[in-house]
């Protein structure tokens, strides 16, 4: 499907419990996309919202049939283009997904990955976070799919410290990994351009690292800088580090992934008998 060059964009802004709200900012970074000729832009996660509590959380949570990804999937086909975006998917029971979907350019649902790995932390006399309070937990991995930027991996945010995922995502042919994400100020700073760079060099795949940016209420806020990074590990486009809605823009040359591949074809020089995988059998 895809050819060997073309545009695409990364999306950044600051969502709170507004999701009428959200989805205008959406809609006017696809129709910004759509102008810088943006084959397909990746969203961050829970571009939908971000709640104050659970409660909230679950009142806010749509099906993917429902009014927030229908408006989406209509201006994908107005303005032809691709989208991969994070949100929250009303299931059965009272935890919604944490998913990241991809519409194509005629306005249709390709894939929906469900993230695998839920962020759970109990420090003593510390911060304690469950994510798996709030958010049902997907159940494998989601081969990767043909969009205008090749083959297309997908994962969310916390995945990113989990590189089985990626290299798995890389086995079943993935010549970019899309990582919606919502970090921290704190371990953004930390963590951000090194984790995502690595999954790209170990990969040899873009990374499309798309983040909330700023403060969504009182007790959250995050670090933002979203970005693409290409097969070498270099950062070729970037948000800048303020909190209005912004998109960064690159070209993803397909020729480039085989070049890097060629060069270092680590994945040829896999101790397979040593290191044993399943990925034949998703």
């Amino acid at each position: 499907m895809a050819t060997k060059k073309v545009l695409a964009s990364v999306a950044q802004f600051c969502a709170g419990n507004n999701v009428g709200k959200n989805l205008e900012t959406v809609l006017e970074l696809i129709k910004e996309g759509s102008r810088r000729g943006s084959e397909m832009i990746f969203f961050p996660e829970a571009s939908d919202y971000i709640a104050e509590n659970k409660q909230q959380g679950l009142e806010l949570a749509q099906k993917i049939d429902g009014e927030f990804l229908t408006s989406i999937r209509q201006s994908a086909k107005q303005h032809k283009l691709w989208l991969s975006i994070g949100v929250h998917e009303l299931a059965e029971g009272d935890r919604p997904y944490n998913s990241n979907v991809v519409v194509d350019n005629n306005g249709e649902i390709v894939s929906v990955y469900r993230k695998l790995h839920l962020f759970n932390v109990n420090i003593k006399n510390g911060p304690q976070i469950s994510e798996a309070n709030t958010t049902s937990e997907g159940s494998g991995v989601v081969k990767p799919i043909d969009t205008p930027v090749g083959k297309l991996g997908l994962a969310i945010c916390y995945d990113v410290r989990f590189p089985e995922l990626a290299l798995a995502l890389r086995e079943l042919g993935s010549q970019g990994i899309a990582y919606p994400s919502v970090f921290t100020e704190k371990t953004g700073a930390a963590h951000w351009h090194v984790l995502m760079r690595a999954r790209a060099i170990e990969t040899q795949c873009y990374v499309y690292s798309s983040a909330q940016i700023g403060n969504h209420n009182a007790k959250r806020s995050s670090y933002g800088c979203s970005m693409i990074i290409d097969p070498w590990g270099t950062v070729i486009a970037h948000c800048p580090s303020n909190n209005e809605p912004s998109l960064a823009t690159a070209e993803i040359d397909l020729e480039y992934v085989e070049k890097v591949r060629g060069q270092i074809p680590v994945f040829e020089n896999r101790r397979r008998d040593v290191f044993r995988t399943n990925y034949d059998l998703l």
